[in-house]
């Protein structure tokens, strides 16, 4: 697939990037894509929750009434969970909700993201990105010239820009991220693909294995 390669300002530079069909043109695997998301939401659960069981709660073991003749149910202790107060039954333990997949399963879902944005159209090639000073309405003058003010954006470098990234973060619909960091779950949550030839490159070499 073939993509016209666009400046800072939106405009085409008369230069084209071929799409390697590798990586933008696979045989899309939603049941990859399905594992990856959801190992990814998963790695972003921290797990702390907790509650008390019965044997937590600070109170007293008196025996509240006596076993028999009083007409109620047998009571034990204040701590027991039908009180209000009491410890909870089968309540939530910290636990740990990362799983493990294979490396290709993974390299599948990311080659499968990108080829249904770029089914989509849903990819713009930039030659360059670079800002000179960290200033937000570089970044709001790059997506508008783009014309995706109004859309979420994923913008790949193939290196770590400071100026690029401190630049974004102050918008809500944009990301920034380095190719080689690239995961299938902002793939899929950007409506617009932003890349530079450069990390067209890198994602080639990265998945195209």
């Amino acid at each position: 697939m073939e993509v016209n390669v666009l400046n800072l300002s939106g405009k085409e530079t008369g230069a084209k990037v071929q799409l390697p069909e590798s990586v933008f043109g696979v045989q899309p695997n939603d049941h990859a894509i399905y594992l990856d998301v959801k190992q990814y939401l998963a790695n972003q659960r921290q797990g702390t929750h907790k509650s008390k069981q019965r044997n937590e709660i600070a109170g007293s073991t008196r025996k509240l009434h006596k076993q028999k003749g009083t007409g109620g149910a047998r009571a034990g202790s204040i701590k027991s969970p039908l009180f209000n107060g009491g410890g909870r039954i089968f309540g939530p333990q910290p636990r740990d909700y990362s799983f493990k997949l294979n490396k290709k399963l993974k390299q599948l879902a990311r080659k499968s993201a990108l080829t249904y944005k770029a089914q989509e159209n849903n990819i713009l090639v930039l030659d360059e990105v670079n800002f000179d000073s960290i200033k937000t309405k570089n970044y709001v003058a790059l997506i508008n010239a783009l014309n995706v003010a109004d859309e979420k954006t994923l913008l790949v470098l193939p290196a770590y820009n400071n100026n690029v990234y401190l630049s974004s973060r102050n918008l809500k619909k944009t990301k920034v991220v380095v190719a080689s960091e690239l995961n299938t779950y902002d793939v899929l949550n950007a409506t617009k693909l932003l890349l530079t030839t450069e990390s067209v490159k890198t994602l080639e070499e990265a998945l195209a294995k």
